[in-house]
């Protein structure tokens, strides 16, 4: 690359999953959801991993289905952040 030239922009990882806890002040628990098949019988395995999203407005709740993306670390837990709330859940 030559010096000056700008960097190219780096694509962010970007998940969707529902929220599952909305306890912590500007935080939520998203929980997301893969199907997998087993290495060995091939049948289909859900996978569910939980991740620690930074909610700065604190607009999600229980029930949402959230888009978060990866953002540099902002506590021991949280290295990603809810850029939009896909669907609302039930009331």
């Amino acid at each position: 690359m030559a010096e000056g030239a700008p960097k190219p922009a780096v694509r962010k990882t970007q998940k969707v999953g529902r929220v599952v806890s909305d306890k912590m002040t500007k935080t939520v628990v998203v929980a997301v959801d893969y199907l997998k098949p087993h290495p060995l019988y091939r049948k289909i395995i859900r996978k569910t991993s939980k991740f620690h999203a930074h909610d700065e407005a604190n607009t999600c709740k229980v029930g949402d289905v959230v888009r978060i993306e990866e953002t540099r670390p902002l506590s021991r837990t949280k290295r990603w952040q809810v850029i939009e709330i896909v669907k609302r859940g039930e009331e």
